[in-house]
């Protein structure tokens, strides 16, 4: 990638963000803080790795948040059948300073 969109003055950003969801179906999707509604709110909450400079701003990575109640017992938190090759894990690797 750097090849390809090298710049000296890009940047790597990590972004956790959550997207408000209506009902309970989507993975990962519980009552949660959430910084886009600024409250617990029905979410489901991913963080992204983003190269960003002035030009461009492409997604490197994501990850998806699993709640605690997704792990412990999927299928009442209404897990019926996840993708092939899923594990479930309680959060991200957050990165560290």
């Amino acid at each position: 990638m750097t090849e390809h969109l090298g710049d000296p003055g890009a940047v790597l950003v990590v972004d956790e963000t959550g997207d408000l969801k209506k009902g309970t179906h989507t993975v990962g999707v519980q009552r949660q803080d959430t910084g886009t509604a600024g409250r617990v709110e029905n979410a489901q909450v991913a963080v992204l790795l983003v190269y960003a400079s002035d030009a461009r701003h492409p997604v490197i990575d994501r990850e998806l948040y699993l709640p605690r109640g997704w792990i412990a017992d999927p299928i009442a938190a209404g897990l019926r059948v996840s993708p092939p090759g899923w594990g479930l894990r309680p959060s991200p690797s957050w990165p560290r300073p």
